[in-house]
């Protein structure tokens, strides 16, 4: 028989593995277990099942698997750990937003670059001058060996607006960095990274929705 006709009877096939099949359906599925081959091979794979069953109870088991004593302290220790980057790149964009007030009052753009400690190269911190009102953008550039690395910040632009993110180097070319949507009542606070180094670009782009805004850095 074809598998569409037996369907019907599968649950059956369960039940009369299990010895749970009322007495009044049994004389129904024996008859067409005689005229299906597929029917009886099924049965009997279930019926080794059944069999199986009764072994798996936990009574069987003299002590509950647990796990290892050491799985709390390791999630905990990586909860922490996760934690502590978060904070650290909440502080480096607070700075960043600094910066963006301070451009914002005298209307053109202000770059500061903090001291690096120990040798370390220094992070620029760029706000966008000229953005419509209510829109505000800032962006932080950390320098790495494999390009930079962009702390990207915008509010207030259309929920769901699309934002592409590009450096420029010396000579025009564009590097892109990355894209991300913005979305209405929450504070975009995007991480990217372009493979031009922080020593080549001469300027950081965003586009917004269908404009473009351009900051030298």
């Amino acid at each position: 028989m074809s598998a569409e006709s037996c369907r019907e009877w599968r649950e059956s096939l369960g039940a009369q593995a299990l010895g749970r099949l009322p007495e009044e359906e049994r004389p129904a599925l024996e008859a067409h277990l005689e005229g299906c081959a597929a029917c009886r091979a099924e049965l009997e794979s279930l019926t080794g099942v059944g069999r199986l069953l009764p072994l798996a109870t936990p009574e069987h088991f003299d002590v509950a698997p647990a796990p290892p004593p050491a799985l709390a302290d390791r999630v905990v220790a990586t909860i922490r750990a996760e934690r502590r980057s978060l904070e650290r790149r909440r502080l480096r964009l607070g700075l960043a937003l600094g910066g963006g007030a301070v451009a914002a009052a005298a209307a053109a753009l202000a770059i500061f670059v903090l001291p690096g400690g120990g040798g370390a190269t220094p992070v620029q911190h760029v706000a966008f001058a000229g953005t419509p009102p209510g829109l505000k953008i800032s962006a932080a550039l950390e320098p790495h060996a494999y390009g930079t690395e962009i702390h990207m910040y915008v509010k207030g632009a259309p929920s769901g607006t699309l934002c592409r993110v590009f450096l420029r180097g010396p000579r025009g070319e564009r590097m892109p960095a990355g894209t991300f949507r913005y979305r209405w009542g929450e504070d975009a606070d995007a991480v990217l990274s372009a493979a031009m180094d922080l020593s080549r670009t001469r300027a950081i782009g965003v586009r917004v929705g269908d404009r473009t805004y351009l900051a030298p850095a």
